[in-house]
């Protein structure tokens, strides 16, 4: 950054400036996980991201995840982490350390961290304010894994009119005060369609949606959501990537004006996918 000139910051300012005034007032999501998340330098730059796009006036909800944590607590105890269909088991026990880590560790973390580039934080789980209701998933027993039924988005509401960042850990309350461990990607998608917001940014690990998932160069910048079951049909979508997909698809239907699929391992990802003619990563509108 030393080697740019006073005119090139002045340049980069104005090249930015029609992307603050259209998201200006307007709501993006960030569901925050993988590399990104665990990676000390990118926590720092995506904190430090969301705090600016706050600053010019965007209103900016931050989703989640933290299984890294959550698998390094287990081993502490001695407990082993278990996925079926890519999702965690969570039994009673693992549901207490979820909560403790999502809700108390990480969650705090970020809040601290945001706070420590200027921005105003508040920590939520889906528990506060009735923000996530759940009832046990449907599929395969996995336990205390639970599917959203209701999505109460005032407590990020008024968060962000008094200028906080809402910093939200997906766990969610079901029937008879039992909590549920809330898949971070789905939780994100229904918060943003519930908000009506403008955008829905997912960090990944990979550059976004590959025609080819070993060849970087293969990206697909733009997805028409009527597409995507060809796309799953020639296998361009499998694996992993069809969850996260199908939550972007869900968002695109409920309302949000796009969703995008970003690289969380690239230096400054969310600030050249918001405010830039480049972009970053798959959009799907």
């Amino acid at each position: 950054m030393d080697n740019i000139s006073n005119l090139d910051r002045a340049d980069v300012l104005i090249q930015a400036l029609p992307y603050i005034q259209k998201y200006c007032g307007r709501t993006v999501v960030v569901k925050y996980g993988g590399n990104a998340m665990i990676n000390e330098k990118l926590k720092d730059e995506v904190m430090t991201d969301i705090v600016l796009l706050s600053l010019v006036g965007i209103n900016v909800v931050l989703v989640h995840g933290g299984g890294p944590e959550i698998n390094e607590m287990l081993a502490k105890i001695g407990k082993e982490s278990k996925f079926v269909g890519g999702l965690r088991y969570t039994d009673e026990e693992t549901i207490d350390i979820v909560q403790m880590v999502l809700a108390g560790k990480v969650n705090k973390g970020l809040v601290g961290l945001l706070q420590t580039h200027g921005g105003k934080a508040l920590g939520l789980s889906g528990i506060d304010g009735q923000l996530l209701r759940a009832k046990k998933y449907e599929g395969e027993d996995i336990g205390l894994v639970g599917e959203l039924v209701n999505v109460d988005t005032t407590v990020i509401t008024d968060s962000l009119k008094n200028g906080y960042i809402p910093v939200v850990s997906t766990i969610a309350m079901g029937e008879g005060n039992t909590v549920y461990n809330v898949n971070a990607d789905t939780a994100a998608a229904a918060i943003a369609a519930a908000l009506g917001a403008d955008k829905l940014i997912l960090m990944t690990d990979i550059p976004g949606l590959l025609r080819d998932k070993n060849d970087p160069s293969t990206l697909i910048p733009l997805v028409h959501v009527s597409e995507v079951p060809a796309l799953k049909k020639s296998g361009t979508i499998s694996g992993g990537m069809i969850p996260k997909i199908d939550c972007c698809v869900d968002a695109v239907r409920r309302g949000v004006h796009q969703t995008n699929i970003i690289d969380g391992r690239m230096d400054h990802a969310i600030l050249i996918e918001m405010l830039t003619d480049e972009g970053s990563g798959t959009m799907f509108i």
